[in-house]
């Protein structure tokens, strides 16, 4: 929200930082001593105005009534209902300047739009504001959006009405509903905007960093935790065992995540053993041995003391 009022110094600021608001509430106010001097010169100048155009429309109305009676000549009678059109317009004129110090005088008090929540403030008392200048920030009614950014290829699964769960760090998800899908694509990032309406009683705070997940529909998919894939040379791996239990590379394609776990869209069979951590200790060739998760940790303590790799 900002000002319209141009050159006048700011007298009184009556709210700031997590206020809530109502519709029609003053948040500021100018100084209006010289917006009112104006105003009453402008009303001034149309009573003036409006007497002029009374005697001139009574002049245009007696030259009518004695038109063709050769009392006064046409051009005369002209001349008398020129001045009284005349007179009309310099009357609107001095209402339309009247209005406009009307007009000035209201923006000397800043009200606010809607119901909300004060979230900025630049607005100081004594400070002489030019037109436009911004005095403070509101969220309208409360309401927050998500601005999620989607990459390119997943754009034509999304649609108004979707449900999406938003995470911001150390609270709960957030339940909100997908509002808009952005017509344009990011040239540089080739990644497109969503926004998505945050319910107005939700915790996030507006300037946070979310992320989220789309509901766009239910299937079967190859998946493994994330920590079984690692990245090298901009390529994902995993590592999966031969039948001789020795470690292989292999070079797989990833495509959604959900969680802690990462779908697999190639390079990999359902029945294929991985390996699902520690493969910064492990390296192509390796020997290892499966053991119970029960007897883990025992394991661990033996392969540790022969020398072994758990």
């Amino acid at each position: 929200m900002g000002t319209e009022a141009e050159g006048l110094q700011l007298t009184e600021v009556k709210v700031n930082v997590g206020d809530r608001v109502r519709r029609g509430q003053i948040l500021a106010v100018f100084k209006p001593d010289m917006v009112a001097a104006d105003l009453a010169e402008a009303q001034a100048s149309v009573a003036q105005a409006q007497a002029q155009s009374m005697e001139a429309e009574a002049n245009a109305q007696r030259a009518r009534g004695l038109d063709g009676s050769g009392a006064m000549s046409a051009q005369q009678i002209n001349g008398y209902l020129v001045a009284a059109r005349t007179a009309r317009a310099r009357l609107d004129a001095a209402k339309a300047i009247e209005q406009r110090n009307r007009l000035r005088l209201a923006q000397t008090r800043v009200l606010a739009p809607s119901d909300g929540v004060i979230t900025a403030r630049t607005a100081t008392v004594g400070a002489v504001m030019p037109g436009g200048q911004e005095l403070f920030r509101l969220i309208k009614g409360g309401r927050l959006e998500w601005r999620a950014t989607v990459a390119m290829s997943d754009m034509d699964q999304l649609a108004p009405g979707q449900v999406a769960e938003v995470r911001v760090h150390g609270q709960t998800p957030i339940q909100g509903r997908l509002r808009i899908v952005a017509p344009s694509i990011d040239t540089r990032t080739h990644n497109g905007l969503v926004y998505v309406d945050l319910p107005p009683d939700s915790q996030a705070r507006a300037g946070a960093l979310a992320r989220g997940f789309f509901e766009v529909g239910e299937g079967r998919a190859l998946t493994v935790p994330h920590q079984a894939v690692t990245l090298r040379d901009g390529f994902s791996y995993v590592m999966r065992l031969d039948p001789r239990s020795k470690v292989l590379m292999t070079k797989v394609s990833v495509g959604r995540r959900m969680g802690d776990r990462v779908e697999i869209t190639g390079g990999l069979e359902p029945s294929d053993p991985v390996i699902a951590s520690g493969l910064g200790f492990l390296s192509e060739g390796d020997t290892v041995r499966v053991v119970r998760a029960a007897a883990a940790g025992a394991s661990a303590k033996a392969a540790a003391r022969a020398g072994g790799v758990p």
